[in-house]
Parts: C-alpha cells; sequence; structure tokens
C-alpha cells in the first residue's frame, strides 16, 4: 500500500492512498483524516485502507485523481518523534579517518543515534531556505521506518512487526556548524534543521524481496544539480538494521505510534577502504561530505564544495523494472529571506 499527505492548509494535511505507479489517488476521509490518525488506528484501519488500495490500483474507483507529488508534504508533516541513526559505520568510519582519529570499537557494536526535530518538515518539493551559504549547506540520503506503538525494552527479533511504513529522506545537515556544536557536549541543534521526506510512504510488502533482513536491498539514488551522484545500495554495508534501530531507540522508553527512524547516510565501501564517485566508475555518495572526507583522505584537503544557493538535488528508489517507488525529493537550495509579515 501507498499512503501520502496532499497539503489542504491545515497543519497535518489530508491523507490520500496513491496507487502503485503513483499516477492516482483517492482522500479518505471517511477512514482517517491525516496519517497520523492512520497510524494511531493502525490495526483496525489498515484492511479498509488495503481494500482502497486494491480498488483504486483496479481503476474503479469514481473519486480518484492525478496524483502530482507537487502538491504533497512529507507523509507525516509533523510528528511526535524523529530519531535519526548513522547504521553505515563506514561513513562514521571515513569521518573520523579524515580527521586522523581512530574509531572506538564500540561503534561496530552499539548504534549512534540523535533525536531531531519534527515540528515541522519540509515538503518533498519544497525549495529549502537557509542563512548562509557558509554554513556548510549538505544533503544525506537516507531510508526511514515508521513504526506504530514499540513498547521499551522491544527487542530487535520482534521489532520488525511494528515497521507501518517506508520512506525515503534528506537529513539537510549544516557541516560548518556541526564541529563547535559537538564540542559543546550537548549534541546537535542548529545544525540540523527541518528535514525532508519522500512523496510517498509504503508498507514493507511493496518492496517485495527487497525488503528482507530488516534492510531495503535497492540503490538509492542521489542526483546533485542534474547530474548522477550516487546510487549506493541501501542494503548492503548497513551494521545495523531497522530491527537493531528499533531496539535501540525504544530501549529506555516507549515509541509511539508514528515515530520516525532512519538509517543515517546510505553508504558503501565497495571493496575499498573508500569509496568511489560515479565518475570513476563507482556506486557514488549520499552525501557531499563524504566526498570531502575522502578528498582529505587522497589529497590532504578537500576540493568539492559544499551547496550553493540555487543548487538542486533529488533522491529517488527505483524497482526492479526502473519505477519509482516513493517518488521523488526534489528541491532547491534558497536563501532565507527572514520572517514574513
Amino acid at each position: 500500500m501507498k499512503l501520502a499527505t496532499y497539503r489542504d492548509g491545515t497543519r497535518d494535511g489530508k491523507l490520500v492512498v496513491v496507487s502503485r505507479d503513483l499516477k492516482r489517488a483517492v482522500a479518505v476521509p471517511e477512514i482517517a483524516r491525516t496519517m497520523q490518525c492512520a497510524l494511531d488506528n493502525w490495526e483496525q484501519l489498515e484492511e479498509r485502507l488495503q481494500a482502497v488500495y486494491s480498488a483504486l490500483n483496479k481503476g474503479s474507483l469514481e473519486d480518484e485523481f492525478n496524483f502530482d507529488e507537487t502538491a504533497c508534504a512529507s507523509p507525516l508533516p509533523r510528528a511526535y518523534h524523529w530519531a535519526d541513526g548513522s547504521a553505515y559505520v563506514n561513513h562514521v568510519e571515513l569521518v573520523r579517518k579524515a580527521r586522523g582519529a581512530e574509531m572506538p570499537p564500540s561503534f561496530w557494536e552499539d548504534p549512534l543515534m540523535y533525536q531531531g526535530g519534527s515540528d515541522c518538515f519540509i515538503g518533498p518539493r519544497e525549495d529549502i531556505p537557509l542563512g548562509s551559504e557558509s554554513w556548510g549547506i549538505d544533503f544525506e540520503g537516507e531510508v526511514a521506518v515508521v513504526t506504530g506503538d514499540v513498547p521499551m525494552g522491544t527487542e530487535a527479533a520482534n521489532a520488525r512487526s511494528y515497521v507501518r511504513l517506508l520512506m525515503l529522506v534528506n537529513d539537510v545537515s549544516l557541516r560548518g556548524l556541526i564541529p563547535n556544536e559537538l564540542a559543546k557536549g550537548f549534541g546537535f541543534y542548529n545544525s540540523k534543521p527541518s528535514s525532508v521526506f519522500s512523496p510517498v510512504a509504503v508498507t514493507p510488502d511493496e518492496l517485495g524481496s527487497a525488503w528482507q533482513d530488516g534492510k531495503v536491498h535497492l540503490p538509492l539514488r542521489s542526483t546533485y544539480n542534474g547530474e548522477l551522484f550516487g546510487f549506493p545500495n541501501a542494503g548492503e554495508d548497513m551494521t545495523f538494521n531497522f530491527d537493531r534501530l528499533i531496539q535501540h531507540a525504544a530501549m529506555t522508553r516507549p515509541l509511539c505510534a508514528g515515530t520516525i527512524i532512519g538509517s543515517g547516510t546510505v553508504s558503501n565501501k565497495q571493496g575499498t577502504d573508500h569509496g568511489s564517485a560515479v565518475s570513476e566508475g563507482g556506486v557514488g555518495y549520499s552525501c557531499i561530505a563524504e566526498v570531502r572526507m575522502i578528498e582529505t583522505i587522497r589529497d590532504g584537503q578537500p576540493s568539492t564544495s559544499f551547496m550553493k544557493f540555487g543548487d538542486t538535488i533529488r533522491i529517488e528508489m527505483l524497482d526492479a523494472e526502473g519505477q519509482s517507488i516513493f517518488g521523488a525529493i526534489d528541491q532547491q537550495v534558497v536563501a532565507y529571506k527572514g520572517p514574513q509579515a
């Protein structure tokens, strides 16, 4: 099943069911007005939503309309809980290697995770407004799951049963602000502005055999300023699968329905100490920072700049037939003009 949220002038938008080919949609206010409402009552509403989805795919609904990704907010325009992991430890290792630091062995056994701001996500086709290019603007291509209610102390072996939906993520990061902020010893805040999620969220069964072992075994495509920047496979080199990430998040607290848990930047080793660019025959990267790390390791200093105003980023995942699964995050970075009266 595929679900999305259309903007309608309210904070939480309206829930729509989307056809498998992303061409048609239908609103379902008689079942659930919003995505959060559907998640809060998933056990009671899933079967009814699935029936609408089946009818929509057969073309048998009179009130269906053409699906428009530009009309979408993020599937959850705001969420009670957004926790982002760093499941691809190769990425973490590169960060530390680039600055000459050893990586603690515990990083391979205990996931890194931070709790991000979830009160105001950016829509998948909306501009990313930021105050300064000097902040080191970067995109991060990720996969995320949305959970139902997860009891505190849930073990990894049981965690997958709580996964309701999957989405793609652009976890916008301000690399120039991160070092000083982390040096305070209190974590991310200003360096992690509003994140972005794909137009469509899908149930795990929509991925077929690509969803196995708590991972999505498909390439994540990032196109930067019109050129393919990377297509690393999200199922490879993922040290901590979503089962483990959910277990970690629920270790000391329950997770409420609608909790979003991100994978962290998708990163492949590609059989070497570091990856290689698409232009060099590799699978490329899911963020600019990783390119700069490799340039630092290889050349002594980075040569690739971070994003500038006017730059664009598109993040998408295709199925085995080359069809978009989640729709596309497709955005431009723009200068923030300040509060508007």
